[in-house]
């Protein structure tokens, strides 16, 4: 897969991504990037873990890279915008920094 929808990187062809969201404990959509093995099998457990990013990152950066290295070892892996961020809801949103 090539570089769309903002992604800084290549899809590697050993998972699936799937673009998923819900709501957090304050009722704000939160949009999430879901990497799973490509040999995925859901009738059995596996070991996950949730990946969020620095201030102003979004799934798109840095912790889609970590979620798709971790879901080519095997484990689900889910990168997501953290509130008021990216594809997440909340509002205010973050201003840029003024750059001179």
């Amino acid at each position: 897969m090539s570089k769309t929808d903002n992604y800084i990187f290549e899809l590697s062809d050993k998972v699936t991504r799937k673009s998923v969201s819900y709501n957090n404990r304050f009722g704000i959509k939160i949009s999430a990037d879901l990497y799973l093995p490509k040999d995925f099998d859901g009738s059995k457990k596996h070991a996950a873990v949730i990946i969020g990013a620095p201030y102003g990152g979004v799934k798109e950066q840095g912790s889609g890279i970590y979620a798709q290295n971790m879901a080519e070892r095997g484990f689900v892996a889910l990168a997501f915008d953290p509130s008021y961020n990216g594809y997440s809801g909340g509002e205010p949103r973050p201003k840029a920094p003024f750059i001179a």
